[in-house]
Parts: C-alpha cells; sequence; structure tokens
C-alpha cells in the first residue's frame, strides 16, 4: 500500500510538474534569454531553444506525459481502492468514489495552482529548466 501511495503521489506531481513547464514556455518572453545568452549564462541558450520549438515541448508536457500521468495515477488508484475494499467495511462504491474524487481534487487543483505559477513565473521556470537541460547536456558530452 505504502508504494502504491508513493507511486501516486509521484506521478501526480510529476504531472502538476511538466504541466508547469509546458504553460511556462507558452507564457515566456524569448528576450531575457537573448541576453543570459549573450553574457553566457549556463540553460541561456538551452532556454531559447525550448522557447523556439514552444508548441512542441508544450504539447509534449502537456499532453503526452499528461496523459500518461493521468493513466498511471488512475490505475494506481484503482489498486489503492481494490486494497482498501478489501480491509475496509465501508460500501466499495463510496470508497472508491472518495479515493476518486481525493486523487482528482490533488491533481486538478495542483495543475491549477501550477499554471498561475507557470504564468507569474515563467522566465524563471524555463531558466531553470534550461540550467537543468544545460547540466545534462554537458555531463553528456
Amino acid at each position: 500500500m505504502a508504494v502504491a501511495l508513493l507511486v501516486l503521489m509521484l506521478f501526480i506531481i510529476l504531472g502538476i510538474l511538466f504541466d508547469i513547464i509546458g504553460v511556462s514556455v507558452t507564457a515566456a518572453d524569448e528576450r531575457p534569454f537573448h541576453s543570459m545568452a549573450a553574457h553566457k549564462e549556463k540553460g541561456a541558450a538551452e532556454a531559447l531553444n525550448l522557447l523556439h520549438h514552444a508548441s512542441r515541448v508544450s504539447s509534449f508536457c502537456n499532453d503526452v506525459v499528461g496523459d500518461i500521468c493521468g493513466i498511471v495515477s488512475g490505475t494506481t488508484a484503482a489498486v489503492i481502492v481494490t486494497r482498501l475494499q478489501a480491509s475496509s467495511p465501508l460500501n466499495g462504491v463510496l470508497l472508491s468514489v472518495g479515493v476518486t474524487a481525493l486523487i482528482s481534487g490533488l491533481t486538478i487543483g495542483g495543475k491549477a495552482l501550477g499554471k498561475t505559477l507557470a504564468i507569474s513565473k515563467s522566465t524563471q521556470v524555463v531558466f531553470l529548466v534550461g540550467r537543468f537541460l544545460h547540466f545534462f547536456h554537458r555531463s553528456s558530452n
């Protein structure tokens, strides 16, 4: 049960994080990154690359990763409900609806808060992702 809850939380957080990245890439302005790249700041070139491919990045982050996280969290929820029903005197339907409502609330609420953050802090989010990509790009060479 603990592993199922951990997997569930991991995929909810991953879905929210990628949603933030997808929205930030579509909302961010390129101009600050041109200045950062001119000053050779690590991650600025990667951030510009993300912005130049914003539609693809957004589609991948929001749709592909978001859908996968939604499917995995739904499947994990089914496992959790099945385990809870086996050991609970509660009505199975009520338990199922309650767990599903809780997971949906966490996912939808987290994404709503994440979108607000993504729009208001888009430059910082894109730069952070750029720095992350720079680290992996640099270490793979």
